[in-house]
């Protein structure tokens, strides 16, 4: 594991450089996108290690695995989601993941967009045919809707013994996936309220009720484009629980948000193009991604951000394996790998997720210590015991509060 000069930049540094330059980090832009959850149910039980089947799938189609013949894994993943090397060339974890295991990984950054790449493979998916892809990585609402279709492979618990033991409390047991039987986080996000301190002059922000009702911020407040995390942490300020609303809940958290757009309160609504306008102070407070305050920070003392009293949202990216796979073992040795701490500690220090892999701090701190104390890459138990998650929607719920949503953020 690299050790780094006192005097050189930290990962973290090095990572919020490179994705400035870039204007912003295509990974988080897909937090913008929004899409249908499907509501899953029934549990079953996997064999080993006790983890139980999720969802009324149809069940993983499984191709003949030539893991042991070839020696390779095809791997789709978002862009600039995975650590580099300083020229850009090299894939570290990577790197040391074929030297020790004797297996390449192609990897390629196609996936822009979770509806976009589903239309990609679906076609493929349904016809039973192998997507060319052994591992890929996608949102919750849509690694719900693949397990519900029966499009992905239950894991061989018996691959996986680091991610069994090392994931998270904190991710174990999603609604859609309860025991991790068809997938593991590749990261979590984190939803939290942000604000720029010289723009605020003094004003208090401790909450969403502040966000909305505050006129000493009218004008000056965003809010997502992602309808899970506005609407959620709203229902958290309201004293609601995102994992168990009814629909009257939900036309409630509507109309509180309309009045305080009616109101001017609310600057706009944004995908993670609010950074620019944080930064610099045109808006003073808004909901925000963990991953892009810790960019931000690193360029910006003037940021900062709270987790409120009342809760904060988190959501996940998933790896998950499509039938037909050719490399189902050498894919599950992959997902296992990046359940080691130093692995799992390598990429949290570049990239600024939240780490799914539980005790990675020791191993974090010792390539980046502020990373490692930084609880939107890695959350004390404190922090975690106040996240949240929504709950899987059925596609009736989902196209009548995506379209309420729409009409609010006039999308």
């Amino acid at each position: 594991m690299r050790q780094y000069e006192p005097d050189r930049p930290t990962p973290v540094e090095l990572a919020a450089v490179r994705r400035s330059l870039r204007s912003g980090r295509a990974a988080m832009t897909r937090r913008s996108l929004m899409g249908g959850a499907l509501a899953v149910g029934g549990v079953g039980a996997l064999s080993a290690c006790g983890i139980p089947a999720a969802g009324k799938s149809q069940g993983g189609v499984s191709a003949d695995d030539h893991s042991e013949q070839e020696k390779v894994v095809n791997f789709s993943n978002w862009p600039e989601y995975i650590d580099v090397d300083d020229s850009g060339k090299h894939r570290p974890t990577l790197d040391a993941f074929r030297k020790r295991t004797g297996i390449s990984v192609k990897y390629t950054e196609d996936i822009n967009d979770n509806d976009e790449f589903f239309g990609k493979i679906q076609p493929q998916l349904a016809a039973g045919q192998d997507t060319g892809r052994d591992l890929i990585v996608l949102t919750d609402w849509l690694a719900a809707r693949m397990i519900r279709l029966g499009y992905v492979q239950k894991l061989d618990a018996s691959n996986l013994p680091h991610a069994f033991a090392n994931l998270s409390e904190q991710f174990r047991r999603p609604d859609w996936d309860p025991g991790r039987a068809y997938s593991y986080p590749w990261q979590g996000i984190s939803t939290v309220v942000a604000f720029n301190k010289k723009a605020l002059d003094g004003v208090e922000v401790k909450s969403v009720s502040d966000l909305l009702d505050n006129p000493a911020l009218k004008g000056r407040v965003g809010l997502l484009t992602e309808m899970r995390d506005t609407v959620g942490m709203t229902m958290l300020d309201m004293g609601l629980d995102p994992a168990k609303f009814t629909d009257d809940d939900y036309d409630a958290v509507i109309a509180r948000l309309q009045k305080a757009v009616d109101k001017g309160q609310i600057r706009r609504f944004t995908g993670n193009d609010y950074t620019s306008d944080l930064s610099k102070g045109d808006l003073a407070a808004c909901v925000a991604w963990g991953g892009d305050i810790v960019q931000l920070q690193a360029d910006n003392p003037d940021v900062a951000y709270i987790i409120p009293d009342s809760g904060y949202m988190t959501s996940t990216d998933n790896m998950l394996i499509p039938n037909k796979a050719r490399h189902k073992t050498n894919a599950e040795r992959l997902i296992d790998y990046y359940y080691e701490p130093g692995p799992a500690a390598e990429l949290a220090a570049y990239i600024n997720y939240v780490s799914p892999v539980a005790d990675v701090g020791p191993y974090l701190a010792k390539i980046d210590k502020s990373a490692a104390d930084n609880p939107l890459i890695l959350p004390d138990k404190a922090t975690q015991a106040k996240s949240h998650a929504f709950r899987s929607l059925s596609s009736k719920e989902e196209t009548a509060y995506q379209q309420k949503f729409a009409k609010l953020t006039g999308a």
